[in-house]
This record gives structure tokens, sequence and C-alpha cells, in this order.
């Protein structure tokens, strides 16, 4: 029974899309045999504060769900400030391992999940003191993001940055990747294709699922989608997710702005760092029509989907954005929902097998009336919601992805 360490900045309680990928492949894995261990930190993310029962402690220990969870501290900061930041990444760097590598134990190999760097550089540390082989988990092309986002300009930076990126490909025993191309990329850039694994983003269609009927479950909708502003009649539009600079969610504000005066809601459910800019924007469009709210739990993901009406899928249009595959799109269309991408690529490829809707990228005006169209027909999101939730149980059913990468992990530790 091999065991595996996962390194990872971010877990739950923290909401996001790394924190379930992770604990859901750690629950799946515990569940079919394997001795599973979680490094991370102390959570905090993307507001910085550190819940009560994580304060002033240099470190703790939990089991859940089969799994143990080794907690070190941090530097905690909210999602805002590339100083800050980094500053709270280098430090998980360094109690990661001087706290805690003799409680998280031994390992036959180490997962860690990238970006950022830092976890990465821990990892290495790690595996390497526990002669354990390393998989390397790439989510994000990073820093080529940054770059192609404006973030990173000096040259000199992107270099060193570049070269840290092919030091950690070039270490790792295989790198895993959740997209095609992201794939390709790096296979372009030199390292070899018999080390870089596509395994792909999915859903958990056990904690996803379709409304279903009952006079509770209809007053349970009901009760979300006043929370979400939405009033009787109205068609209930929803991003839950990430307020980033990767996500165009100033381009929805306008959508929306163009749907004042329709029976149609915006909900935008998060935080980031363009939380603060967006809340700015609805407040001086004076958008009736816009409801902000901050990141909900887990838990309440499921039952804020089975609200909605319809669900949006926006991105920068940046030519990099083409090989990303945002993994929200995979939830939205398990859970039932038509679903609107704004984006290109891989993913609006995706989609449109789904039987979503996908528009330009940055586009308010084909994004309002995408919306406007589906608002008004009823039958239309209904048969869509049937198509999206089939298509993801055939092609992006978690566990059975989860699975696969057993496997891969099973193979690294029996050549070794």
């Amino acid at each position: 029974m091999p065991r595996v360490l996962i390194v990872s900045h971010y877990f739950p309680p923290e909401v996001g899309a790394p924190q379930a990928r992770l604990s859901e492949l750690a629950a799946w894995w515990s569940h079919r045999g394997e001795d599973v261990t979680v490094l991370t930190g102390m959570p905090n993310h993307p507001s910085g504060v550190v819940p009560p029962a994580y304060r002033r402690k240099l470190r703790l220990k939990e089991s859940v769900d089969g799994y143990r969870i080794v907690r070190t501290w941090l530097f905690a900061t909210p999602n805002e400030g590339v100083l800050r930041k980094t500053l709270g990444h280098a430090s998980f760097m360094v109690t990661s391992v001087a706290l805690g590598l003799r409680p998280a134990g031994r390992a036959d190999v180490v997962v860690v999940s990238s970006p950022t760097f830092f976890s990465v550089f821990a990892a290495r540390a790690i595996a390497r003191w526990r002669r354990a082989r390393l998989v390397l988990e790439v989510r994000d092309l990073w820093p080529a993001a940054m770059v192609e986002l404006g973030v990173i300009t000096n040259r000199r930076v992107v270099h060193a940055l570049e070269a840290l990126e092919m030091s950690n490909y070039r270490a790792a025993d295989a790198v895993v990747v959740v997209t095609e191309g992201f794939r390709e990329n790096l296979v372009g850039r030199g390292i070899p294709p018999s080390k870089v694994h596509t395994i792909r983003n999915g859903a958990d269609l056990e904690r996803f699922g379709p409304r279903t009927g009952g006079q509770a479950a209809a007053e349970t909708v009901a009760a979300v989608r006043s929370r979400l502003g939405a009033r009787p009649g109205e068609a209930l539009v929803l991003y839950a997710g990430a307020h980033g600079i990767s996500h165009a969610l100033a381009n929805v504000v306008g959508a929306a702005g163009k749907l004042a005066g329709e029976p149609i809601h915006f909900a935008l459910v998060g935080d980031g760092a363009e939380k603060a800019s967006i809340e700015a924007q609805v407040e001086r469009a004076g958008l009736a029509n816009v409801t902000l709210l901050p990141s909900v739990g887990r838990d309440e993901m499921p039952g804020l989907l089975a609200a909605a009406d319809i669900c949006l899928v926006p991105l920068r249009d940046v030519p990099l954005f083409q090989s990303f595959i945002p993994s929200k799109m995979f939830e939205y269309l398990a859970a039932g929902r038509a679903v609107i991408g704004a984006l290109r690529g891989e993913a609006a490829g995706i989609l449109v097998d789904a039987g979503a809707l996908v528009v330009e990228p940055e586009d308010q005006a084909a994004l309002a009336d995408a919306v406007k169209a589906l608002a008004a027909d009823p039958c239309r999101r209904t048969a869509m919601g049937e198509q999206g939730r089939a298509y993801v149980a055939a092609h992006f059913d978690r566990r059975r992805l989860a699975e696969g990468y057993r496997q891969l992990l099973r193979t690294l530790v029996d050549e070794r």
C-alpha cells in the first residue's frame, strides 16, 4: 500500500478549485486503500483571516474522510498584494518542511500542486529526504499567465521564473496537467511526452445533481434564490468562484447593465483580488439587478447551483487562456444547469459538446443576448441541463479520474 503525501498551500475548509480537487482526490485514494497524508497550512484563503480553531498554533493534526492532515503555521494574508502573498507562500515553504516533515511521516510518493513555486520547492526537499517519487500537478501555467495578464513585466524576472519553472518539471518523476493544451505547452518546451499526463478536473456526481422534487426542496431553492436577490418570476444568472484578474467579471457586470429592466437577476458569489473593483462598478452603475455575495462553504455550493437558472463561465480574452479549462464548469454541468461560456479554446469545445452556449470572451453584447435568450426559454434550459449532466457523467466523473490518477501513482512507486 503506497504512502501518499500531498503538499499544498491551499486546502479545505478554504473554498476554491484546488482545495476541492485535492480533498476529493485524497478522500478517494484513502477509500481505495492508500495511506494518505496532506501537508498544508492553517486555513486563511482568501480573506487572510485564520478561523479561531486554528489560531495561535504552530502545528495541528486532523483526520478527515479516512486521511490525515498536518497543518503548519504560515503568514496569513488576504489574496491581494504581490509582496504579502509572496511572503505567505514563502512562509509555508519553510514551515511545511521545518514543522511538517516529521509528523507527516514516511512517503513513497509526494504529490504537490502548483502554482505556486514555493510549495513545489518544499515538496522537492521532502521527496528527496524521504527518497520518494515526486509528482508535480500543474493547474496553471505560471508564470506565463501572469505575464500575459500584465502582472509581471520585468523580462529578467520572467526569465528567472521560467528557469525555476523548467527546473521543477525536470525534477519531477511525473507531471500531471489538467488540460491537453498544458501538455502540448510542456512537451513543446522540451519535457518528455512520457513524463506528462493529462488528468482533467471533473465533478462529484453525487454531490452535484439536478434539482429534486418535493416541497422541502422547493422551499430550500426559493430561500437560496431570495438570498441571491432573485424575485419570483426572474431568471437567476449565477457566477460562483474566484473574483480574480482572469475572470473578466467586469464584462459580466456590463452585460447585466444592458439587461436592466428585464426579468433577469445576476448573482456573483466569491472573493478575490478584483472583488472591490466589481463592487465599485456595480455601485457606480446603480445596478439593482446584480447581487454580490462572499464565498460560500463547500457544502453550500450544491444548493447554490440548484437555485440558479443559468451559470456563467467567463475568462479574459488572452491567447494563453485557450488552453485553460475552468473547473467550475464541470460542477455547473453536473448540477443540470444551463451554462454560458465566454471563452475560447479547449474549454469552449467541451462546453459545445456538452450542449452549452459559447460566446466570444469579453463581448458584453453577445453575453447579454445569450442570457436574454435563455432566460426567456425555460424548456431549452431544461434540455441543456440534462444534456450537460449526461456529458459530465460520461467523460468527467471525478471519481473515475481520481482512480486513473491513483493507478499512475502506483505505477510510479512500482517502477522505483
